[in-house]
């Protein structure tokens, strides 16, 4: 059996990907040291014997004995409410934590596919984002210590891939959402459903008008297996590319949240705040044969089905 380390595991997509390669026929070992991830999100898979959990932070030196033939980086705080109180952490995981796993994807000769995202275009001035933009971004902002991570991930990751051969794949994640994204960590989609379901004021900040992708969490899985099976070595892109704004967004959640009593209520621009967000995925059609299925008024429902048994 195919081994594989994933790195975040008990994080979001993490965990989703977890069980994706479990069923995949793959024995997993998964690595978290709960700074944002829950155990709670892979409990179900601890009675597994191909299934193995290790407490670690990747910053620090990672060893994992026997075979190893592919890895997953996805350790990572990924909300702006989780960097900006941990700046430090999230830049040495994009930086430490990725040297450390490249180098042990070269000790074992494993493929590593890392977790990259489309921050690394930052507030962008092409649109929709193609992989050959290079982006807009603040280095010095308060998304900076998220983006430059990531930016610096990529550059990494590409050296050791064009000086040491290694075999790696990058995938740039657009906005996902669907079951287990944590209800409090500050991105726009958990807080609307958390604010409508309690009925509170539903924040947005700025007009409304800027916009973002959804791409539901089993569509991103789908891309990111094909993705690290493939031959590919460049950035990829994978999202949802149909754009919605994001005063748009909240209609929709309180058309899925019936009966509640939730305003919209506006407030001042985050700095650096991305204005459009929108995935040009052509070669991740042409390329892995990929694109979403599940269209955001079943996510939607999805999501707000897992999110009602949780608010409190």
């Amino acid at each position: 059996m195919k081994k594989i380390l994933i790195t975040g595991a008990a994080g979001f997509i993490g965990s989703h990907l977890c069980e994706k390669f479990l069923k995949e026929g793959f024995n997993v070992v998964a690595m978290d040291n709960l700074l944002t991830g829950s155990l709670t999100n892979i409990e179900h898979l601890f009675k597994l014997k191909e299934f193995e959990y290790y407490h670690h932070d990747v910053s620090k030196f990672v060893h994992v004995p026997g075979q190893l033939d592919y890895i997953l980086h996805f350790a990572s705080p990924a909300s702006p409410i989780d960097y900006l109180e941990m700046p430090i952490q999230t830049l040495k995981v994009g930086s430490l934590g990725t040297h450390n796993l490249l180098g042990l994807a070269k000790e074992k000769g494993a493929r590593l596919l890392i977790a990259s995202t489309s921050e690394v275009y930052g507030d962008p001035l092409v649109h929709p984002q193609t992989e050959e933009y290079w982006g807009n971004v603040n280095p010095i902002g308060p998304r900076g210590v998220y983006d430059e991570a990531k930016r610096f991930q990529e550059a990494i990751t590409m050296a050791y891939h064009t000086y040491h051969k290694l075999e790696t794949r990058i995938v740039r994640i657009f906005n996902t959402y669907g079951p287990r994204m944590r209800i409090d960590d500050g991105r726009a989609l958990p807080n609307f459903f958390a604010q409508a379901i309690k009925g509170e004021d539903i924040t947005i900040y700025g007009d409304g008008s800027q916009t973002r992708s959804f791409c539901y969490i089993d569509d991103q899985v789908d891309g990111i297996y094909k993705l690290l099976m493939s031959d590919y070595s460049q950035p990829v892109n994978i999202g949802n590319p149909e754009e919605i704004t994001i005063k748009d967004t909240v209609q929709e959640v309180i058309n899925i949240v019936k009966g509640t009593t939730s305003k919209v209520s506006y407030h001042d621009l985050p700095l650096d705040d991305p204005k459009k967000r929108q995935p040009d995925i052509t070669k991740a059609k042409e390329i892995l044969g990929w694109s979403p299925k599940v269209g955001r008024k079943e996510g939607f429902q999805l999501t707000y089905d897992y999110f009602k048994n949780i608010v409190v």
